[in-house]
């Protein structure tokens, strides 16, 4: 297949319009007690009330509307930890085409449910000893399907970049934009609409401690790999950037900062206490590092991307007890 041209914000636009009267256009919630701790006005996009409960619903159908008859014929394949697999079954479904999707074996019981649910098909892995992207190439060549991986292509950054169009139409410009990182969709894609929207915006993106490989990417200019991370924020336990999610990174993003599961926990605990809403330990990065002080930002009106709220209530209790 043709290499897909790098996204632009005019590829948000057009998902935008795609997206209209589909996805659902997430509140934008404020805390008094959140803004006093941190001495900023802060406005979180809460993707938790997404469809499928996370960002990544825009950009999978995004995605799939720009199939052409045979794509749609043979289906949709992907490999996804959890979110991106729910909203490729979802946009599947409603598209009316077969999805497959390979979820590695420990993927939290809600989101394999929910993925099933919506009509997938799931194949498991071992996320610790087989690569989910050999899997899903080999797959979608034998069966003849698209391959939408859940970060690296054009038409799912942009999707992504919807959240953040939003989120200035609704509050004006911002000083500051925090979004969470696994493999980059969500934060290039924000990045591309900060840039057109709020120019004077710094767009910062909030990895887990134990998987830092944005941060040593932008850091050496490269995309660096690890070893699959151990973190509670499984939506952001990726190995690596991809090509056109770091190349918008390296030039958008003005820094990568990092948290760690406690702190992951303490944001949890925060969002169900004061602000009565359920996010999974990812959708809860890029707030963490703002409660934690990891960047400063008093006096400034800032934005935080709260990017979904899939978590198995049982680990929830625990997380919060």
């Amino acid at each position: 297949m043709q290499a897909l041209p790098a996204p632009t914000f005019d590829d948000v636009l057009d998902a935008a319009a795609r997206l209209e009267g589909v996805a659902h256009r997430t509140p934008v919630l404020t805390s008094s007690t959140f803004d006093e701790r941190t001495g900023a006005s802060v406005f979180f996009k809460c993707e938790n009330f997404q469809r499928m409960g996370a960002f990544k619903f825009r950009g999978a159908y995004n995605a799939i509307s720009h199939f052409d008859a045979e794509q749609r014929k043979a289906g949709v394949l992907t490999y996804s930890s959890g979110n991106h697999a729910q909203a490729i079954a979802l946009s599947a479904r409603l598209a009316g085409i077969h999805a497959t999707i390979v979820m590695p074996h420990d993927a939290p019981e809600a989101k394999v449910a929910a993925t099933k649910g919506y009509g997938g098909e799931v194949i498991t892995y071992d996320r610790y000893k087989e690569n989910r992207e050999e899997i899903g190439r080999r797959l979608a060549e034998e069966r003849g399907m698209t391959l939408i991986p859940p970060y690296d292509h054009p038409h799912v950054i942009a999707g992504q970049g919807t959240a953040v169009k939003e989120l200035v139409d609704e509050t004006g410009p911002l000083d500051m934009l925090f979004v969470c990182l696994g493999g980059g969709g969500l934060l290039s894609g924000s990045a591309l609409s900060a840039a057109a929207l709020s120019p004077a915006c710094t767009v910062i993106g909030i990895e887990p401690e134990a998987g830092n490989d944005g941060q040593q990417s932008l850091a050496r200019g490269e995309i660096v790999h690890i070893d699959t991370p151990r973190t509670i924020a499984d939506g952001a336990a990726s190995t690596h950037l991809g090509h056109y999610t770091f190349a918008v990174i390296r030039q958008l993003v003005a820094r990568i900062e990092t948290v760690s599961d406690a702190q992951l926990i303490e944001t949890m605990r925060f969002f169900a206490q004061r602000m009565k809403i359920v996010v999974e330990p990812t959708g809860c990065l890029a707030a963490a590092a703002v409660l934690n002080g990891i960047v400063p930002v008093k006096g400034k009106r800032v934005g935080v991307l709260v990017s979904g709220g899939n978590v198995d209530l049982p680990k929830l209790a625990q997380y919060l007890a």
